[in-house]
């Protein structure tokens, strides 16, 4: 309590005790009160917490009314900051790399199915997925197939925070499925007129109804960042077909907030320390630029019309020839100067023996906001055996929790849709398909394999993934995928047909070898007698 409080407290309790005591009895009814985070995180009398700015809003107030800043910078430090297009790719190449593929997976239990019938239907599903998923006719613009979609779709979710993928249907010729795949970028989904509703029925461009559930997509027509001259409409798509319930709208995104229905930029909580360093890198660069051209200065106690000596800078090399504020330098480059201009040395001490360092500590934190660790951000592994693979052990934690939600929330679905025209059109047979859901989940059922974790020392990794299937801990589809991202069915076929090859390459040999070994005929002129030659007759010299 301050002076001032105490001060009246006494002047009260000389006109009116018991007013006095009422007051300090709620003062120390208050300070039993204030108790817990009030004296920490929620003090607001420390002196370390006075000057703290706060005010929380909804995700609404949060998120959604600063998501078209956040998405502008984010793509503005992908496309001029190193780390920022260093972390968005690593993301990229990590989690989807070549493309998540599919393996078909069939409950045969489920289906009461033998398990040889199962292997021959996930083959035939391979097979037919291939020829509409290795197309660009998968393609709405048909300028990509299935697997450089997925590495589209992720790429603008990193940027923008959130991808939408429309499912379509359109015939074209050599074709047999007709499903497309539309993406759209986030900037389109907005709410009619830019405007939300104020009873947040229409948020961000996303509808819900009055239990919360997402009922349609606003899609402008127009891009709100495009100078073309299109015009300003909106359309509303349903997120599931009134009578088959087929899903209309795909949306990636990652909600960090309940009722959120907008998704966040990978590199928003870092923005600002991606820009800061940007702008110091370049600052050194600069620096380090100027420090290493040597110019000759040379000072003049009166005025020439003479030409200087060196002719001073050519205008075609430079860098800004009509700003007359500004003094131009080169390498080797002679100055003059005027009356009352002297040239002081200036030594700008760069490269700057402070500058790796601190760029270190400032990239292991936004490593460490990423959730990448340093190592793998910068592509530097120079700790430690261990170190290294603690560090990549930690990313792909986080690797596999981003392609497994990608996998969920973009490839399972477009293959479920794609499933159901195979079988439609008969080029799939799966009895019960559209009548039992339990039998479709059955049918349905796949893995989406993507790159294969790198190793650091493979004899000492293979020899622990041999030890872990010895002991049931786990399986050799499992350690086939993990460590090499493929397919173990495959390979043990692919394995028979070159050890099938192999031996009958082998046997080959060893019949070649096996007639080598018996006696040739003697040659004509090796002084060995031919089986027609008669005994005493010559042999001359042409061998007859």
């Amino acid at each position: 309590m301050n002076g001032l409080a105490k001060a009246i407290d006494r002047a009260i309790a000389a006109v009116a005790p018991q007013v006095a005591l009422k007051r300090t009895a709620a003062r120390h009814k208050m300070e039993i009160l204030n108790s817990g985070y009030s004296h920490y995180g929620a003090s607001t009398y420390k002196k370390s917490l006075i000057g703290w700015n706060y005010a929380g809003g909804s995700a609404r107030e949060d998120i959604n009314d600063n998501l078209s800043v956040l998405r502008q910078r984010s793509r503005d430090l992908y496309m001029g900051v190193p780390i920022a297009t260093g972390a968005v790719k690593t993301m990229r190449t990590n989690v989807v790399g070549r493309g998540l593929m599919l393996k078909p997976t069939i409950d045969a239990e489920a289906l009461g199915i033998s398990p040889e019938d199962a292997r021959e239907l996930e083959k035939k599903i391979s097979k037919e997925w291939a020829l509409w998923a290795e197309s660009p006719d998968c393609d709405m613009a048909r300028l990509d197939n299935f697997y450089e979609l997925q590495q589209l779709a992720f790429l603008n979710w990193l940027a923008s925070g959130d991808c939408l993928a429309l499912l379509p249907v359109k015939q074209r010729i050599n074709q047999p499925y007709d499903l497309r795949i539309q993406l759209i970028e986030a900037d389109r989904l907005s709410s009619p007129h830019n405007y939300d509703t104020y009873d947040n029925q229409i948020v961000g461009g996303v509808e819900v109804d009055k239990d919360g559930e997402v009922i349609a997509y606003h899609f402008s027509k127009h891009h709100p960042l495009s100078y073309a001259d299109e015009q300003y409409e909106w359309q509303r798509v349903e997120a599931y077909g009134k009578k088959t319930g087929r899903r209309n709208v795909l949306h990636l995104m990652n909600r960090e907030r309940i009722d959120q229905r907008r998704g966040v930029p990978f590199l928003a909580p870092v923005i600002e320390s991606l820009k800061q360093m940007g702008r110091y890198t370049d600052a050194e660069l600069v620096a380090a630029v100027v420090s290493g051209m040597f110019t000759v200065f040379i000072e003049k106690e009166n005025n020439s019309d003479d030409e200087p000596i060196g002719s001073a800078i050519p205008e075609e090399v430079q860098i800004d020839a009509e700003d007359e504020t500004t003094l131009e330098l080169a390498p080797g480059a002679i100055l003059d100067l005027g009356e009352g201009e002297k040239a002081n040395a200036i030594n700008p001490g760069r490269p700057n023996a402070n500058f790796s360092g601190f760029v270190e500590a400032i990239c292991q934190q936004i490593g460490a906001a990423l959730e990448i660790p340093y190592e793998l951000l910068v592509k530097r592994f120079t700790s430690s055996y261990t170190a290294s693979r603690g560090a990549l052990e930690e990313a792909w934690k986080m690797f596999r929790m981003y392609r497994t939600w990608l996998a969920t929330d973009f490839c399972q679905p477009i293959y479920e849709e794609w499933l159901s025209e195979a079988v439609a059109k008969g080029r799939i047979s799966a009895p019960g398909f559209f009548s039992d859901p339990l039998r479709r989940k059955a049918y349905c059922r796949a893995q989406w394999n993507g790159p294969a974790r790198g190793l650091l020392n493979p004899v000492q990794e293979v020899n622990a993934a041999a030890t872990r299937v010895e002991n049931g801990f786990s399986t050799r589809s499992n350690e086939t995928m993990e460590m090499a991202g493929g397919d173990f069915f495959t390979n043990c076929e692919q394995l028979r047909q070159e050890e099938a090859a192999l031996k009958e390459v082998k046997d080959i040999a060893s019949k070649q070898k096996q007639s080598g070994q018996q006696e040739p005929e003697p040659e004509p002129g090796n002084g060995k007698q031919r089986p027609d030659q008669r005994e005493g007759e010559p042999i001359r010299s042409d061998g007859k």
